[in-house]
């Protein structure tokens, strides 16, 4: 063949171009599209325009860090707050300060009541039946004293009773609660009660 009709070299490589060009970039667009749908369609795809919480703003930090430390504040506050008190008493329970905000947490009741109560009984334990840890004058009558193996023991019955036969039955505030829980002759026991209530805020 002569020379002058044969195609040049650069020709055929301009033609391959094309044709590799045209084969790669529908398959290009095609794999763009689906992935961009897959990624619309996922939870992060659903939620990426939502307003966050100002938290999530710092990855470096877990998701769940703030309500952690809001409950222990919440949680240190009322221990410490207990423990002052029980402390400025002398009171022989001050360590028990996080166990008493648990046990109330657990049924229900006010937090302060059982410090307060055991305050206006017993000087916070400072006064009772020798080796009954009942500091707040619970079961003890003219028949004898009910007595418990520990502060503990004391602390998860007398909550439980005061959630069970009283709270629960509608007697809330210290006058109501006064009206079963202390002597018939009794006239000042809930103003005590809540002014050693009012110590606990």
């Amino acid at each position: 063949m002569d020379e002058e009709y044969k195609m040049p070299f650069s020709f055929w490589r301009k033609i391959t171009f094309v044709i590799v060009f045209f084969t790669l970039a529908p398959l290009t667009l095609l794999f763009s599209i689906i992935s961009l749908s897959l990624i619309k369609n996922n939870d992060f795809g659903e939620n990426i325009n939502q307003k966050r919480p100002s938290a999530m703003v710092y990855a470096s930090i877990p998701q769940e860090a703030p309500f952690i430390t809001t409950s222990i504040v919440s949680s240190d506050a009322r221990k410490a707050i207990v423990e002052k008190f029980l402390s400025n008493l002398n009171s022989p329970i001050a360590n028990l300060a996080g166990y008493i905000v648990q046990t109330s947490d657990n049924y229900g009741i006010d937090w302060r009541l059982i410090p307060a109560i055991a305050a206006k009984e017993s000087g916070a334990c400072r006064a009772i039946p020798e080796e009954s840890y009942n500091c707040w004058g619970w079961g003890i009558h003219s028949k004898g004293t009910l007595r418990f193996s520990s502060f503990e023991e004391a602390i998860d019955a007398v909550s439980k009773g005061l959630k069970e036969n009283y709270i629960d039955k509608g007697l809330v505030t210290p006058e109501q609660i006064m009206s079963r829980y202390a002597h018939p002759d009794s006239t000042t026991w809930a103003d005590d009660v809540k002014a050693y209530i009012d110590k606990l805020k």
